[in-house]
């Protein structure tokens, strides 16, 4: 008989639910993507329907609920930290109790009667369940693991050992100090929002210089050689009030920048510095974590280890053989996570055999949509469209991209994480050097100096890319090979800040950065299907193995999830043409879309 876990990730940030049967992942999904509010932290009721019916389940089939996260110990962090600052903060902790005390202290009465049942619920602690998202879908039957994100209820970063069905974690950085908090500090002190805009902070670090490094490491953290660190709180307000950063950090680096203004080369140097900052703490974390453990590989999850640059320098280091990240490495898997701990630690399942296969099926995890569903969806949205078959629809899509047409493709599982990997994409053409300014701009409305990723065949990754080794999830940056990039003029070479912008870098520039890195996504037939078809008959009629990868959606809103979310999409932005499902839209040949005012102002922009 098989044995049924649901995995709870909810009321912080991307809240989300995991099926696994048997030690296998049946579904899981953020409710972002069906309540289309970006980073949803409420109850996944609409996330846990899917799972339930992709499982072909009722909430009475479940053996186990576990939640991903412990509120009595959240809680008695909020008490022992409100105490120890006290009086300071005293309007904050006063407005928070009541909320705890009344739901979220109370998390299993919680769950039951959202779901309606009396099932059995486990809480467990939430790097813990980082933990367990990153070794057990991982290619490993033994390895070392690493978390860091901002705060879970007292660890902020963990390491330990994962094996077979167990793990065990060894050592742990405590609240208030924070690598990840330390990261959002900064994000916040830029004029990016915490919690979504550090991959901005990342993107912009390029255009700077690590100017306010030492600064940094003399004056607001402690960094030693053994990989642990202390923030000097003088710097940090986020212990007791709603803000992240104190007046002394505005003394040692100047005024904030406000949401929206102009970036100056300051701001890029602040970026650059505490990406270096980072990078450095992860590299002795894991130099710390390998002498302790002295295992071969390392499993990384929590929202530090979504920093592709960090990962790929830590990858080029060889400090491990090799590493493997959660594909939803933030709060997002904390749900997978609980899940896997649910059918492990409790119920004491069996471990799978992975014969260095992660078990994470791409991370095609959400739900999709059969040609019929498609058609009735486009025939109610009165879309005029043409239905090819596999074949027709890869050849005119690749003719599309290389025609530098903007294509969103809809096709397949929705993913789970905050990447899109070929399911819930908009592609161009790499090789275009406007493809870049294009997309940002009229397609994505967000900042331009944000990079695109490339998606390239596995088998013509080490020709175009400093990588020797699968890179299925857009989680590592690296380089471009030295033969594909462009020398630039002696002019050129003079340019800085966003003036590096106008650059042509290599013969993909649209997949280039300035300092001619690329977080980069190999794709392959057997776990890519359709999509790797595409990017291969590109490759035929091109001699370019390389395409340009973005998610689906437009600054502010979610991954598209469904086929209306990708119609309106597509009718709101200048994508040129739609794939959804075997079905082809033109843009010019859609009737005129009925909209009502400024339809970004329906999304909170961050």
């Amino acid at each position: 008989m098989s044995c049924n876990v649901l995995g709870i990730s909810a009321f912080y940030h991307d809240s989300s639910a995991t099926i696994i049967r048997d030690g296998e992942i049946i579904a899981a999904v953020q409710e972002e993507r069906f309540s289309r509010k970006k980073h949803d932290s409420s109850f996944p009721a609409n996330a846990v329907r899917y799972c339930l019916r992709e499982a072909g389940l009722s909430v009475q089939n479940l053996d186990l609920v576990a939640f991903y996260d412990n509120p009595r110990k959240k809680m008695e962090r909020l008490l022992f930290t409100h105490a120890f600052f006290a009086p300071k903060g005293a309007r904050n902790f006063l407005k928070a109790v009541p909320m705890w005390l009344t739901e979220k202290f109370w998390i299993e009465a919680l769950i039951r009667k959202e779901l309606g049942a009396n099932v059995a619920v486990v809480c467990f602690d939430h790097h813990e369940s980082h933990a367990a998202s990153a070794f057990f879908p991982s290619p490993y039957d033994r390895a070392a693991f690493l978390t860091a994100d901002g705060v879970g209820e007292w660890a902020t970063s963990s390491y330990g050992v994962g094996l077979d069905n167990r793990i065990e974690i060894l050592a742990e950085i405590r609240f208030p100090h924070s690598l990840g908090l330390l990261y959002s500090t900064f994000t916040a002190f830029l004029g990016f929002k915490v919690n979504s805009g550090e991959y901005k902070v990342m993107g912009l670090a390029p255009y700077g210089e690590p100017k306010f490094v030492r600064d940094i490491l003399e004056k607001m953290v402690d960094l030693r050689a053994d990989g642990s660190f202390a923030l000097n709180m003088e710097y940090f307000d986020y212990c007791t009030q709603n803000r992240m950063f104190s007046p002394r950090m505005t003394e040692l680096f100047g005024p904030p920048r406000r949401p929206e203004e102009p970036l100056s080369q300051r701001e890029m140097d602040l970026a650059r510095s505490v990406q270096e900052v980072c990078e450095e703490s992860v590299l002795r974390m894991a130099r710390r974590v390998k002498e302790e453990t002295g295992e071969k590989y390392l499993c990384l999850a929590g929202g530090v280890a979504l920093n592709c640059v960090a990962n790929g320098k830590l990858l080029r280091s060889r400090v491990f053989d090799d590493i493997w990240i959660q594909p939803a490495a933030s709060d997002a898997g904390g749900s997978l996570g609980a899940a896997f701990l649910g059918y492990y630690k409790r119920l004491n399942g069996r471990a799978k055999v992975k014969n260095f296969q992660d078990i994470q099926k791409g991370s095609y995890l959400g739900p999709s949509y059969s040609n019929e569903d498609i058609k009735a969806c486009l025939n109610q949205c009165g879309a005029i469209y043409h239905y090819l078959d596999d074949k027709a629809l890869v050849d005119r899509i690749a003719d599309e991209i290389a025609c530098e047409k903007i294509v969103g493709w809809f096709n397949g599982r929705l993913e789970f994480g905050p990447r899109a990997l070929g399911a819930r994409s908009i592609l161009g053409d790499a090789r275009s050097p406007a493809m870049q300014k294009k997309m940002n701009l009229k397609i994505k409305f967000r900042e331009s100096f944000r990079p695109f990723a490339p998606s390239v065949l596995a088998e013509k990754a080490g020709e175009w890319f400093d990588i020797d080794r699968p890179s299925p999830y857009m989680l590592l940056v690296t380089g471009v090979c030295k033969e594909k990039r462009r020398l630039l003029t002696e002019e050129e070479k003079k340019l800085k800040g966003l003036d590096l912008l106008n650059t042509v870098r290599s013969y993909v520039p649209a997949v280039t950065h300035v300092d001619y890195s690329a977080r980069v996504q190999t794709v392959t037939r057997e776990r890519n299907g359709l999509y790797y078809e595409v990017v291969r008959r590109f490759y035929e009629k091109t001699g370019c193995p390389v395409i340009v990868n973005t998610s689906f959606n437009v600054r502010g809103e979610p991954l598209v999830e469904s086929p209306h979310d990708a119609y309106r999409c597509f009718m709101r932005t200048d994508i040129d043409v739609l794939a959804v499902g075997n079905f082809v839209l033109l843009k010019e040949e859609q009737p005129p879309y009925k909209d009502s005012g400024d339809w970004r102002k329906e999304f909170e922009l961050d």
